[in-house]
């Protein structure tokens, strides 16, 4: 795996740093990925890691209260439009990398044969369809060379956040996003 000096889904340069530095926080992005605008779900995880006050580690977040990480996401201005909701969505996804993964987020692509056991692995994440798995194998292939045999099939066909390579293409999403649903 070969890990970028940042990714390009905030205008903020130290949320992208930290989404390229940790696999965990990309992940946690991802889950806050829908209803919000997408600099707002990928800013999250920096906003998360500032307000507890230490490194994102899936099972520090798994193992705590409930309402404690409830209180976090609600804290103003809120980590999602749907705090509680997310908060125990990220929670539970934390709790599955922690048991299944021994924390280690990467574990989901470690030793895989090949991207349909990967996106078998994906789907099992709390929250996850097909959709946001597709997103994440190709993020992980565009952006970080994890490139399991057959993984090209299971690459988005529609406008994401794969195809963000800079902060002129996070700014284009939106209007290829739109004209590719009126084109369907």
């Amino acid at each position: 795996m070969s890990m970028p000096e940042e990714l390009f889904l905030t205008n903020d340069e130290e949320a992208n740093a930290l989404l390229a530095a940790d696999p965990l926080a990309l992940l946690i992005g991802l889950v806050l990925h829908q209803q919000i605008p997408t600099e707002k779900a990928f800013h999250s995880p920096l906003v998360l890691q500032q307000r507890l006050g230490r490194d994102l580690d899936a099972a520090d977040i798994a193992g705590m209260d409930p309402e404690a990480l409830e209180a976090v996401f609600k804290e103003k201005p809120a980590l999602h439009r749907f705090p509680g909701a997310m908060a125990k969505r990220v929670q539970a996804v934390c709790a599955h990398i922690s048991e299944t993964y021994d924390g280690a987020v990467a574990g989901l692509w470690d030793g895989v044969a090949n991207a349909d056991r990967l996106l078998e692995r994906m789907l099992e994440i709390p929250g996850f369809g097909e959709y946001k798995a597709r997103i994440y194998m190709g993020v992980l292939a565009k952006r970080f060379g994890v490139k399991p045999r057959g993984y090209t099939k299971h690459l988005p066909t529609w406008p994401s956040i794969v195809d963000v390579k800079s902060l002129d293409d996070l700014g284009e999403l939106k209007a290829r996003k739109k004209a590719w649903k009126e084109s369907q």
